[in-house]
């Protein structure tokens, strides 16, 4: 039952991930399929914060919809970018809210990798924020997150996963150059 979970819930978020490169708004709906499928998997193998980020990914493909759409009726949402002192801001208080996820993990639950598992779900929360909102460090923040987690699906034995990670961490490469054009291409005009 795992495995046709998994396959069935990477399926989806190369979907997902496919629309989101294309800036197409479909991308929301099988997110957040996907992201309820992962909740239940996740939470039923030990990777508690794994499965806390997937809930938080049906808030944000709510939020992603409807701030895309409420957009859309206007004009089409921008790529944007955030000054430098905001990152080292949004990285700091990343590092303090992992630290906490993981202590709070390692000493009230069995979580597997409490440390790890916390850091790539805190960041992973932040750049689901930044990428609803389609700022363009997004695609940055998402390299690191899914190189990290490629460790934590390799314990874990999620071969599915683990694949989808990869594809994941390739086209965050691809997904910051397609944004960075359409970011290029708005300043122009």
């Amino acid at each position: 039952m795992n495995l046709f979970l998994e396959i069935t819930a990477v399926t989806l978020s190369l979907i997902y991930l496919a629309l989101l490169m294309k800036e197409n708004i479909a991308c929301w709906f099988f997110g957040i399929t996907a992201s309820f499928i992962s909740i239940y998997l996740f939470y039923s193998i030990g990777l508690y914060s794994e499965a806390l980020l997937y809930i938080y990914y049906v808030i944000i493909g709510v939020y992603g919809y409807w701030l895309w759409n409420k957009t859309r009726e206007n004009e089409t949402l921008a790529v944007t970018t955030v000054t430098l002192e905001n990152h080292v801001l949004i990285v700091f208080v990343g590092i303090i809210l992992s630290f906490t996820l993981g202590y709070i993990f390692d000493n009230n639950t069995d979580a597997v990798n409490p440390y790890l598992d916390s850091t790539t779900t805190i960041f992973s929360f932040i750049a689901s924020l930044l990428e609803a909102k389609k700022i363009l460090s997004s695609w940055i923040f998402w390299l690191f997150i899914n190189a990290a987690t490629v460790v934590l699906y390799v314990q874990q034995e999620l071969t599915y996963y683990l694949f989808l990670t990869i594809v994941y961490f390739i086209f965050s490469g691809i997904g910051f150059a397609k944004w960075r054009r359409s970011y290029r291409l708005a300043k122009t005009q």
